[in-house]
């Protein structure tokens, strides 16, 4: 199979081919498979503990949060699958060709920092779970985890749909998990049916509905779900890009509620072996995990626990290496090895991991854990307002653009999440401001307030300020011109500009294909030594000189091959002169050389002809030389 790095995944782009006859349910099972991919990003060890807090506090009062939350992602990530289907780009990729240079780098490091804080909560996730299950110090498990670099490696050597398979499989053990602990548990169903109901909150259990709110929709998934639809082949037709759209929302709805129970089961174990005996005091994940065996009478439960958090952190690092490869490659163009990126991505999750644990112990964990959180609160609402803007742009999306009523709600969410992820951010902000920490330190976290104001005011608005330029600019150019007057005059006289250099060859050769033997051809240069400055036409140094045995010599050649021909040299002032001599002698096109330039060269050697265009009425045609 060939790859087209424009390609978003390059090495599986379109490698699942849709388009293939199919009947009944194979049909659906061909489009299956990215949203599981994303979805394992909602059910990850960051979840764990608002969904563990919130249930073991509130019982079973905040499940509407998680349904309210889990029917923002659905709507997200839809918008993300239209995005990849409709234009066939990732979001790193449409990014690219809106924004200017200066804002894609910055959005590229927030992706960067978010992926990398997302692996970091993977990480410890994956440490704890390893030292629940096997008593391995949590240091040593962290280490551990960067042999998950080679797992990578291998399923990757098998294609997408075993990477996806594998994937599943991991969902499949989380859920059965956290069944059999639902069975063991017994919470009673109707009560767990009455915190479907929206109700009333206090500071504390709105403070962890916030919680549960912001981390549920992970920046990098809306990177992600842009690319990996295109690992589909789809008919490139009305129908076919209809059919896409069709079951990639079938595939998120059912991956996604597959992520809402996962997360619906954490909070309601909780709610009931914690929060109905009393232990309400119960907020990290190691305490869950020591108090599930004599609360339950089941040595089984706290095993459950443990294998379903290692195969919630094997997951998430998968699909997190997967938008890292599309967030560098759609942002900077730049393609590296897998195992490189995986290698380095895991690294730097995994060297703030020991540090912590070493310096400060293990204790430490859940604060990096929501340290992680709020860099991926800062990158939000970057990741969701370019999404939003592209898929309502009608001239990209053409009829497939979302409607008005889905851009109201998606604007609705959209706002929702930065507030509420601002709100985080503004109160570790004004902590920091207000703690003894050195001046410096406050006066850094003032500016990147400030820069981080900019970028969002930019990335919001910049989309718009475009649309009302083109919009102006249709405006200006008015209707559509009806062509009825085709005719242009017979040229009389073509001006040449010539530089007696190596190009006037090719100069000459375009002249004369704009005629014919009829056209008299006027071969004009300028004479620039010192002494033209000085006497003008009066010059006669070598230069002068030599410059019309040249323009005789060119005369001769074309006058032998049948050409009607004269030469003229202008002195000392190169624009003006080129501008008299075409106007004295009514030329009817002008022949210039351009040596495409670039930079500090293409503002000295450009202004010629720049300066002499403005200045004539007449066709000037510029040649590359």
């Amino acid at each position: 199979m060939r790859i087209d790095p424009a390609n978003s995944l390059s090495e599986v782009h379109e490698s699942v081919d849709t388009t293939l006859p199919r009947k009944g349910f194979k049909r659906i099972l061909a489009y299956i498979g990215p949203a599981y991919l994303v979805s394992v990003g909602y059910m990850d060890p960051g979840n764990w503990a608002t969904d563990l807090q919130g249930g073991a506090q509130f019982g079973y009062k905040l499940i509407w949060v998680l349904l309210m939350s889990n029917l923002m992602a659905l709507l997200l990530q839809s918008l993300s699958a239209r995005l990849g289907i409709v234009r066939r780009r990732d979001l790193a990729q449409a990014n690219r060709e809106v924004y200017p240079p200066l804002v894609n780098f910055c959005l590229y490091i927030l992706a960067e920092l978010a992926i990398a804080a997302c692996d970091l909560a993977e990480v410890l996730g994956m440490a704890i779970g390893i030292h629940l299950l096997t008593g391995i110090p949590i240091v040593w498990g962290t280490a551990i985890t960067v042999l998950d670099t080679f797992l990578f490696l291998l399923l990757q050597q098998y294609g997408i749909r075993k990477m996806e398979a594998f994937i599943i499989g991991l969902v499949a053990v989380i859920g059965a998990s956290f069944l059999v602990q639902i069975i063991l548990a017994q919470p009673p169903m109707l009560e767990v049916a009455k915190g479907l109901i929206p109700s009333s909150l206090n500071n504390t259990a709105l403070y962890i509905a916030v919680g549960i709110i912001g981390a549920t929709v992970m920046p990098h998934n809306l990177y992600l779900h842009s690319a990996l639809v295109q690992t589909r082949k789809i008919a490139p037709n009305k129908e076919g890009i209809k059919k896409a759209l069709k079951y990639n929302f079938i595939d998120s709805s059912i991956a996604l509620n597959a992520a809402f129970l996962v997360n619906t089961a954490i909070l309601v174990l909780a709610a009931t072996v914690f929060f109905k005996t009393g232990n309400t005091q119960v907020a990290k994940i190691e305490d869950a995990h020591r108090l599930l065996a004599p609360l339950l009478g089941s040595e089984l439960a706290p095993i459950l626990f443990a294998v379903a958090l290692i195969a919630a952190g094997q997951s998430s690092t998968l699909t997190g290496t997967l938008a890292g490869q599309i967030v560098m490659e759609g942002y900077l163009q730049l393609r590296i090895n897998p195992w490189l990126r995986r290698l380095i991505t895991r690294l730097i999750a995994i060297v703030p991991a020991v540090l912590v644990i070493l310096i400060y112990g293990v204790e430490k964990v859940d604060d990096l854990l929501v340290f992680s959180q709020v860099i991926l609160s800062l990158q939000l609402g970057f990741a969701v307002i370019p999404l939003i803007h592209f898929v309502s742009d009608k001239s990209a999306m053409g009829e497939f653009a979302i409607s008005k009523s889905t851009k109201i709600f998606a604007w609705l969410v959209a706002a929702i999440l930065v507030t509420l992820n601002v709100n985080l951010v503004s109160n570790e902000a004004i902590f920091l401001l207000n703690s003894s920490i050195g001046m410096g330190y406050k006066l850094m976290i003032v500016l990147a307030i400030l820069a981080f104001i900019w970028l969002f005011l930019t990335m919001t608005f910049y989309p718009l300020l475009q649309k009302r330029k083109i919009a102006k600019e249709s405006l200006m150019h008015g209707d559509t011109i009806q062509l009825e007057d085709l005719q242009v005059n017979q040229l009389q006289n073509i001006a040449i500009a010539l530089e007696f250099s190596a190009s006037d060859e090719k100069l000459i050769a375009h002249a004369l294909a704009q005629g014919n033997k009829q056209v008299n051809y006027i071969l004009l240069h300028i004479v620039e030594s010192v002494s033209a400055k000085y006497l003008d036409a009066a010059s006669d140094d070598a230069e002068t000189r030599k410059d019309k045995e040249r323009l005789a010599s060119y005369i001769n050649q074309l006058s032998e091959k049948g050409y009607q021909v004269e030469g003229i040299l202008g002195y000392h002032h190169r624009v003006n002169e080129i501008v008299r001599i075409v106007k004295e002698t009514k030329a009817d096109m002008l022949v210039m050389g351009a040596h495409r330039h670039a930079g500090l060269k293409d503002y000295i050697f450009g202004e010629t002809i720049e300066a002499v265009r403005h200045q004539l009425s007449i066709p000037v045609l510029i040649v590359n030389v």
